[in-house]
């Protein structure tokens, strides 16, 4: 999507936690940006372009010489690099530095006193800056060229610069809210230091998507697996733009969505965009092929190749049908190893990245594919789409069926379907839903025993799961009211038949995952 002549970033990552909130970042300011592994290839390197480089923190140590570094190539290309963090030590150790375990480690608030007037720190009137730290090894020479632009009481040379290479290194995490003038210092390196200009905004990014999906497409026809939630909405705005009458969007009622869902969806696309759209029940085809299948990864394989078969049928009954669009968005392709260059570990594989059919007849569109879902967000807004549709929580490709632990029966996914909408219900009510990112409940299948009127009865266990976050990476669960929590559990035990127990999950990402499979 985005204009391979305009001015971009690139991250090169070495295990952080915080590498996306680094790259969203840079896209805030205007800039785009994509992020590559350590060990991606050189030549995928240079092929990017970059008009500068920014080296990520990592959990390793520089110490050790197994660990990973920055290929030096890097630094020969002659565009400014940034390093953060281990960034910063695997860059002063590769340089002709020294790096040294630190017995006083850092972690959490610290103050960085600033020397001089380094042009990473323009804007900043203070001689000291707020900042978050995360390090136990720390810088203990810097190597030629470079000078000390920043001390804080444990590591003393907490930011260094080589101003006349434009090579800068800090020992902080600028792209955490925690560091207060990280925004600027993030802007000071991709338009001062780089001299990216602000072309990464919604009407460039709409404008690019649509040039490149008319060429993509021709005179062929689309079609779109038509979800309801705001990144396949966001597809069908754009490509509505792009194309017109040639699209079809196809809305598969799997009987894993929620209550009412299917009605709800077919009316808010026939009020707010007037595009075509077709609706399938396939209740019995999925939950018959689910039948007996209790691992999550086949589920979610299973549920993608329905989906796929059933787009193909309804394909099959269309002229020119050639493609398939999805709304698979960045961390989708991050989460499933799906980026072509890194050799991350599957934690989960997404229907929309990673279960496709290698016989898949219809070719692929996904127009999102490089943008984080805040930046989806504002798309829609920008495309006109209702605030509802926009401010909707994430429901991922397989519904409840991943929301169902174990195998996926009917009976199963009815209870899911009551206690979830009372849980919505409530936190609408409390006017809890738009500050939480995303809410949801899952089915146990244990029973716990309970006691319904006078009697004792062993019934099945509801999970309630609520999580802010701002790019999905990383995600802390919502502190809702304890009373609100309470008549969310009296009503589904009371309302919901075959239901006796309900747990609240306080588990952070990391180390848990947002959804429970």
């Amino acid at each position: 999507m985005h204009d391979p002549h305009a001015d971009h970033i690139l991250v090169i990552d070495f295990g952080s936690q915080y590498t996306q909130l680094i790259a969203r970042n840079i896209r805030e300011a205007g800039v785009y940006c994509e992020i590559y592994p350590f060990d991606a290839p050189m030549q995928a390197i240079n092929e990017f372009k970059a008009r500068g480089i920014i080296l990520s923190g990592g959990p390793e140590s520089v110490t050790t010489e197994e660990t990973p570094r920055a290929y030096h190539a890097i630094f020969e290309q002659g565009v400014p690099v940034l390093g953060i963090c281990y960034g910063m030590q695997t860059m002063a150790a590769q340089l002709g530095g020294a790096v040294e375990n630190s017995d006083h480690k850092e972690y959490g608030h610290a103050m960085i006193n600033l020397h001089g007037h380094c042009d990473l720190f323009t804007g900043i009137e203070a001689d000291s800056i707020d900042v978050w730290m995360s390090h136990g090894d720390r810088v203990s020479a810097i190597p030629e060229g470079f000078s000390v632009v920043g001390e804080s009481k444990n590591a003393p040379l907490a930011a260094f610069a080589d101003v006349s290479r434009h090579f800068y290194g800090i020992q902080f995490h600028p792209e955490v809210t925690h560091t207060r003038e990280g925004k600027q210092i993030i802007s000071n390196f991709v338009h001062g230091i780089c001299g990216c200009a602000r072309e990464w905004v919604p009407a460039n990014i709409i404008q690019q998507s649509i040039e490149n999906m008319r060429a993509q497409v021709g005179k062929d026809e689309v079609i779109l697996g038509l979800s309801g939630g705001v990144d396949s909405s966001v597809v069908a705005a754009l490509l509505h733009e792009a194309i017109g009458e040639k699209l079809t969007c196809i809305f598969v009622d799997n009987g894993l969505l929620r209550l009412d869902e299917g009605d709800q969806v077919m009316q808010v696309f026939a009020e707010n965009l007037g595009v075509t759209v077709v609706r399938v029940d396939a209740e019995e085809e999925f939950l018959g092929a689910l039948k007996g299948e209790s691992d999550p990864e086949i589920k979610r394989k299973i549920i993608g190749n329905k989906f796929i078969e059933i787009f193909e049928r309804e394909a099959r009954k269309l002229d020119n049908a050639r493609w398939l669009a999805q709304g698979t968005i960045y961390p989708d392709v991050i989460e499933s190893a799906g980026n072509k260059l890194g050799k991350a570990k599957v934690i989960k594989s997404h229907h929309n990245v990673g279960g496709l059919p290698d016989d898949m007849e219809l070719g692929l569109i996904e127009p999102l594919r490089e943008l984080f879902k805040d930046e989806v967000r504002r798309l829609g807004v920008e495309l006109g789409l209702p605030a509802k549709m926009i401010n909707r929580h994430p429901f991922p490709g397989p519904g409840l069926g991943v929301r169902i632990l174990g195998e996926v029966k009917k009976e199963f996914a009815d209870i899911l379907r009551q206690a979830d909408a009372i849980y919505l219900e409530e936190l609408y009510r409390n006017d809890l839903y738009d500050s939480i990112s995303q809410a949801f409940a899952v089915f146990l299948p244990v029973k716990s025993v309970g006691v319904v009127g006078d009697n004792r009865a062993y019934e099945y266990v509801i999970a309630l799961r609520a999580v802010e976050t701002i790019d999905f990476m990383t995600a802390s669960w919502s502190h809702i009211p304890y009373d609100v929590l309470g008549t969310i559990s009296n009503r589904i035990i009371n309302e919901v038949r075959g239901v006796s127990r309900v747990a609240y999950d306080i588990s952070g990402k990391p180390p848990a995952t947002i959804e429970w499979e």
